[in-house]
């Protein structure tokens, strides 16, 4: 890791262990509490959603497999795939947004993809993620608005600047950023045929080739039907995941289905916060909106504890099974300068 990558952990980690401190100070828990009240826990119930997340896990794989297929000349194997997602998860619990980057370099160690070309059919994959999590938000916000609208009031009402203050500086900032956008089509326009031929520019050119190719590979799907399947599924899997987990504490035995969506959307929304693995922001996220169905703070962080323990204990376990699978099959490490020196993984 360079110095760069350094300072983006420490002050990542920061706030994680800011935000988690803030937590259990706030509910009142300490080490001795959350000890007593998760060693009362049925633990069998982690059997069942570890299988969850196996499944949801292969599903993300399949559901990567189909995207690729259009961009490709062979698509990767199940395994191959599959230990590439479960690589870039473990990585993302060591530097956010560092997983997509390492899941399709381990691709590319496995199978030859090359890194720029999966890297787009990545971004196409987070992007209908993140339809399906506004679709989950809004059903929830149907389903339980009453519960949600003061959840986000109190979250998010009095962060921005109120009256013509806020009016204006949202003007201003929108007409900078368009400014600055015309300004450097201009640029590009003016000086396109110098830049042409920079190989500096050549190379990030064929760069953005290939991942917009990765991009549109969502307009060639071949299987439409399996991907819908493959993405509802997934989605399903994280539901049950963390649902399930609900019936191992006697205090939280009792919550609702609608209990267990909103602590996926909300849980979810922690996750995408910049901190290791969602630590703090989901803790934070999600002991607060358990607060709505009745749980008192205390149980509320117990749960969101358990939660995220339970996920991220897989994450590290199939993770390290996933790294030894690269380390036997290249017979070296998937360090990720490698992957980019080689002029093979990027296509050009």
């Amino acid at each position: 890791m360079n110095l760069k990558n350094i300072l983006k952990y420490v002050i990542s980690l920061a706030i994680a262990g800011g935000l988690l401190w803030f937590t259990f100070k706030q509910s009142h828990l300490d080490v001795a509490d959350l000890g007593r009240k998760l060693s009362a826990a049925d633990f069998r119930w982690i059997l069942v959603s570890a299988v969850m997340t196996l499944v949801a896990h292969w599903s993300r794989a399949e559901r990567w497999r189909i995207l690729l297929e259009p961009v490709v000349p062979q698509r990767p194997t199940s395994l191959d795939a599959t230990v590439s997602v479960l690589t870039g998860y473990l990585a993302n619990m060591a530097l956010p947004r560092a997983g997509e980057v390492a899941r399709c370099g381990t691709l590319y160690r496995l199978s030859g993809v090359p890194v720029n070309v999966s890297f787009g059919t990545v971004v196409a994959e987070r992007l209908f993620d993140v339809l399906m999590l506004l679709l989950l938000l809004g059903a929830t916000f149907i389903l339980e608005f009453d519960r949600l609208s003061q959840f986000f009031m109190e979250f998010l009402g009095g962060k921005l600047p109120k009256g013509s203050s806020g009016s204006s500086l949202l003007m201003l900032s929108g007409a900078t950023l368009l400014g600055l956008a015309l300004l450097g089509w201009f640029l590009f326009n003016r000086y396109r045929e110098a830049l042409g031929r920079h190989p500096l520019y050549q190379k990030v050119s064929g760069f953005l080739t290939g991942l917009l190719e990765g991009l549109l590979s969502v307009r060639r799907i071949r299987r439409p039907g399996a991907f819908v399947f493959h993405t509802i599924l997934i989605w399903t899997m994280y539901y049950f995941m963390s649902y399930t987990l609900f019936f191992a504490m006697p205090a939280t035995a009792d919550l609702g289905p609608l209990a267990g969506l909103t602590i996926l959307v909300v849980g979810s929304l922690g996750m995408a916060a910049p901190t290791p693995g969602g630590i703090g922001s989901f803790h934070l996220l999600v002991g607060q909106v358990a607060l709505l169905y009745g749980l008192t703070s205390q149980d509320g962080q117990v749960l969101a504890t358990f939660i995220h323990g339970v996920s991220t204990l897989m994450v590290i376990i199939l993770g390290i099974l996933s790294l030894l699978v690269v380390l036997l099959r290249r017979n070296k490490t998937t360090d990720l300068a490698d992957v980019l020196d080689d002029p093979k993984a990027i296509k050009l």
